[in-house]
């Protein structure tokens, strides 16, 4: 069997046929088009083209059947069929599963981009093993994926993992009622904890602009505007992340997105986690995923080794 998954993100689409163990056989990637006909036509030959790759250097694999799993970002709503929550907006409203299975004339599975990190790393990457895994994208946006025993975790309606978008827990007054989040409401996750969010506090902050990687490379110069910014960086990350531990308690939080490749944060974390956590004691794991940016084109294509 050949797998292939499909990581549609909001300035690149990947696609990336797998062997049964896992082994990438091809792997291709272009920017997204940012138009909905012209995504689905990229897909299409990205599939094309890793497919026909893998095929060719391996002959055992020329007249096996490959299945097709896509990471997207926001997900399919189960009442009405059509896309919503995507930050890659021309999505919303849009029966893109369908879509795609008629313009690649083959089943598709689909999944929340956050959940096919959690499934990669569950399945074979830094939580391989762990009875629950929660992953955390922190990168231009916010994202979560819950798996449990091996399992990929949508919720009744489709909505587990949506931690981007709830709000920041334990607010100090500074921080309500939160800045305008694209999805309507105020004080989001995703506007205090990603990339973009971080840069927007350091900004507001300090009059400076600077992207995400450059405050921390400034922090590590010594500039103590930028440690301010990171330190309140972790306080929203911990009091948000001990809301995950009161309601889920998962043994492995898994990181991907620019703030997984910072070690700074696995080490201050838990320190900073503990003190909002209803327990007399807490530990879990906090690692970086394995699979780096390939972790969501792996689940992806995982999507077709679940029941």
């Amino acid at each position: 069997m050949l797998y292939i998954g499909v990581d549609f993100g909001g300035t690149k689409i990947e696609a990336a046929a797998l062997s049964a163990s896992g082994d990438v056989l091809a792997r291709r990637r272009e920017p997204n088009p940012g138009n909905y006909d012209a995504a689905l036509t990229l897909v299409k030959d990205l599939i094309s083209r890793v497919e026909a790759e893998a095929r060719q250097g391996n002959p055992a694999l020329v007249d096996n059947s490959a299945s097709i799993g896509i990471g997207s970002p926001g997900s399919v709503s189960p009442r009405s069929g059509l896309m919503r929550n995507a930050n890659s907006t021309y999505l919303n409203g849009r029966t893109f599963r369908e879509d795609l299975e008629a313009t690649l004339g083959r089943p598709v599975r689909l999944a929340n981009d956050a959940n096919c990190l959690a499934l990669s790393e569950a399945i074979d990457g830094a939580a391989a093993g762990a009875s629950s895994v929660f992953a955390i994208i922190v990168g231009t946006g916010c994202g979560g994926g819950l798996v449990a025993e091996g399992q990929l975790i949508n919720g009744a309606n489709g909505l587990a993992g949506e931690w981007g978008h709830m709000p920041l827990p334990w607010p100090q007054p500074a921080e309500t009622p939160g800045p305008k989040c694209w999805c309507g409401q105020h004080g989001c996750l995703e506007t205090w904890v990603s990339g973009t969010g971080f840069a927007r506090d350091f900004h507001e902050t300090t009059g400076r602009d600077l992207k995400g990687e450059e405050i921390i490379a400034a922090m590590r110069e010594g500039d103590t505007e930028a440690k301010a910014a990171f330190d309140r960086l972790l306080s929203r990350l911990a009091r948000s992340m001990a809301v995950i531990v009161n309601i889920l308690d998962p043994a492995v939080f898994v990181f991907g997105g620019g703030l997984s490749n910072v070690p700074e944060i696995y080490a201050a974390l838990p320190g900073l986690i503990r003190p909002y956590v209803f327990t007399d004691g807490w530990d879990a794991r906090l690692v970086p995923a394995r699979w780096g940016d390939s972790s969501g084109v792996r689940g992806a294509a995982y999507l077709w080794k679940q029941g």
